[in-house]
């Protein structure tokens, strides 16, 4: 094989998670090649046998209902239920990470579900966050902007996540005989995470009409045609015209929060918002001006097209120039020494480690999402954490690994002289493969 290329390593840890075993060499003829051909070689979706959503929030609605019944067997064996579908999506995310050719995909799925988050922190929710990342946001990662947001909105697990299905217009028939009102979470972060940016020049007034325009976005009850999928409410939606960023929206029902939402996702400060969002991801912590500025041309031109938008980040010579240079998070770590290795831990594995690693799947912190920046992961007591972790990785896997083939695989030749020694001149293997994954390099993409 020949000498390994930065944009060899490039490619693989930062449009992707890592090699695996006999990947550089495909790579490194054309390194862009190899990341913009799977734009398009491969498909949207993953074979699996998960639940739908609408299954899930369904068997919680019911739940919900019959607690007063206080029946302690069905609660217990609804949890086992919410807790193997858990594990099991972690099991098919991993899968699709550490054994797929789709490596661009599974990244830029992974960054829009963090982009887009919803949290197990809400335990309502917690059984079914991989469902959203599945039906939200996986179809499309490569398609348009607004469908994809569209598809978060209506999504039931972020609707029952900020509460707009029990948001009621106060002027609605069901708000002027209720005390109950307006919950405005949905629209503020739609403006705020998912579209404008905190400095996107929205107002108060601006988050209470989108909220205003979400009223009646529900989720269906148990007795209703579709438990648990997505329910437009009349009754509870605020009757009469908003006026969200200057532009007024006529009483429509449910195609009156479309419109809002389409343009609110093509408006010009949610290009320049999603496009320092991706070069941070994909640049640098602190990207370059004229590279967002690229970027986010690219995305009102092209309407929001996540496919065109993606290349322009490909195209950005910034991406390529400085190899090393984002810290992996806990979830990229992981993925990448089981991926070198050729792999998988058991899901209940998975996350028992990332949650020791202080990033447990689908559990950010909040709306905001997990942070994608190295000072937000780099402390005395992360990296100690990190250590400790790659000692465990290194003991836990069930035959002995082979480090230096686990180092050909990751690096070519390409790691300095000094971290090959290291690696070669080990107690043990098992010792090898861990001063491997806790070097300076692999901690880095």
């Amino acid at each position: 094989m020949p000498a390994t290329t930065m944009a060899t390593i490039v490619a693989a840890s930062r449009f992707g998670f890592a090699p695996k075993p006999g990947e550089l060499a495909s790579i490194s003829g054309d390194p862009r090649g190899w990341v913009t051909a799977q734009l398009d070689h491969y498909p949207p979706s993953i074979p699996g046998n998960l639940p739908p959503a609408h299954e899930t929030v369904a068997l919680m609605l019911q739940a919900r209902k019959d607690r007063k019944e206080k029946d302690e067997e069905g609660r217990k064996e609804l949890q086992q239920r919410i807790r193997a579908t858990y594990l099991g999506e972690i099991d098919l995310r991993m899968r699709a990470a550490i054994l797929g050719d789709a490596q661009l995909r599974e990244r830029l799925t992974q960054f829009w579900s963090n982009h887009f988050t919803v949290s197990g922190q809400r335990p309502f929710v917690r059984g079914f966050t991989g469902a959203f990342e599945r039906e939200a946001i996986r179809p499309h990662v490569t398609g348009r902007f607004s469908d994809m947001v569209l598809a978060v909105a209506s999504h039931p697990t972020m609707l029952l996540y900020l509460d707009n299905a029990q948001s009621i217009g106060p002027n609605s028939r069901v708000g002027q005989r209720r005390d109950k009102g307006l919950n405005e979470n949905l629209g503020r972060e739609l403006l705020e995470l998912h579209t404008l940016g905190v400095d996107g020049g929205y107002t108060q007034a601006d988050v209470e009409a989108l909220a205003r325009i979400l009223t009646g976005w529900s989720v269906g009850r148990i007795g209703e045609p579709q438990p648990g999928a997505f329910l437009f409410r009349p009754n509870i939606h605020e009757p009469g015209p908003k006026t969200l960023l200057g532009r007024v929206y006529r009483e429509n029902g449910v195609e009156e929060g479309v419109a809002a939402i389409r343009d609110v996702a093509a408006h010009p400060a949610t290009a320049r918002h999603v496009a320092t969002q991706l070069a941070r991801h994909f640049i640098a912590d602190t990207p370059p001006v004229d590279a967002v500025e690229r970027i986010a041309k690219v995305f009102r031109e092209s309407g929001g097209d996540l496919r065109q938008v993606t290349l322009a980040v490909v195209r950005e010579d910034a991406a390529w120039r400085e190899p090393y240079g984002k810290v992996r998070t806990p979830t990229e770590l992981v993925i990448a020494a089981y991926r070198v290795t050729g792999t998988v831990p058991p899901p209940a594995q998975a996350f028992q480690m990332l949650k020791n690693l202080d990033q447990p799947p689908f559990f950010a912190p909040s709306p905001a999402g997990w942070p994608d920046v190295a000072a937000q992961w780099i402390s005395p007591e992360t990296v100690l954490r990190r250590t400790e972790w790659c000692q465990v990785f290194s003991q836990r896997l069930p035959d002995e690994p082979d480090p230096l083939a686990a180092m050909e695989t990751a690096f070519g030749d390409a790691l300095p002289e000094e971290v090959q020694q290291t690696v070669r001149r080990a107690p043990s293997r098992r010792a090898g493969l861990a001063l491997l994954v806790a070097s300076p390099q692999f901690q880095r993409r």
